[in-house]
């Protein structure tokens, strides 16, 4: 349970990125109060999935999986522009965090 807490978690931080982002300094509203609630949820969820997965690990999952969705949603959203290579960085990301999950032994 507390792999999928951290996931959504991490889920989450790219929200509250992409949020902040749109939020032009937490001058507009709607996006600065996504970004306090889902800044909220994640930090929660981070420190709740702590109590079984070593902090590292936990920590890395977290901004991995929060910074590639963030960069896949500017690519597909925001027109930021692809190339092979960040794709491939990508791609590289998410194979460190599922690599730390395979390895994980805990606390």
């Amino acid at each position: 349970m507390s792999w999928i807490v951290l996931i959504v978690s991490g889920v989450l931080e790219a929200v509250w990125a992409t949020a902040l982002g749109k939020s032009a300094g937490l001058t507009r509203l709607w996006p600065s109060v996504v970004f306090v609630g889902a800044l909220l949820l994640s930090m929660g969820g981070l420190a709740w999935a702590m109590r079984d997965i070593s902090t590292g690990t936990a920590y890395v999952v977290w901004v991995g999986t929060g910074a590639a969705l963030t960069v896949l949603y500017a690519i597909v959203f925001d027109a930021e522009p692809a190339s092979p290579v960040k794709i491939l960085l990508i791609l590289g990301l998410v194979a460190c965090v599922v690599g730390l999950k395979i390895v994980d032994g805990g606390h």
